[in-house]
């Protein structure tokens, strides 16, 4: 899948926008992988349908653990959708493959 691989991406959250890294791997429907962040690396985990993916990863954030829940499309070396910031609202995120 296009998904496989190392990704740049930007999360546009309400307290503005937050860059992490990814490397997806995909076996079948499922997505596995890591992120890499300034909160340090968290794994993910989700499911690819086609060219649509869902994905989470919980971070460690200033009040603790959060619950990134991302959904969006694949389109060639580009990602984009949107992610819920656990309890604090809900932003879109965007990347390309590095």
């Amino acid at each position: 899948m296009a998904l496989d691989g190392n990704w740049n991406l930007t999360m546009n959250s309400p307290m503005g926008a937050r860059p992490v890294t990814a490397n997806f791997k995909t076996d079948g429907g499922t997505i596995s992988g890591e992120f890499t962040g300034p909160q340090g690396n968290a794994p993910v985990s989700g499911t690819a349908d086609g060219n649509n993916v869902a994905f989470s990863a919980t971070i460690a954030g200033p009040m603790g653990q959060m619950e990134l829940k991302f959904s969006g499309a694949v389109d060639g070396d580009t990602v984009s959708g949107n992610v819920q910031f656990g309890a604090f609202g809900s932003g879109t995120f965007s990347g390309a493959k590095a």
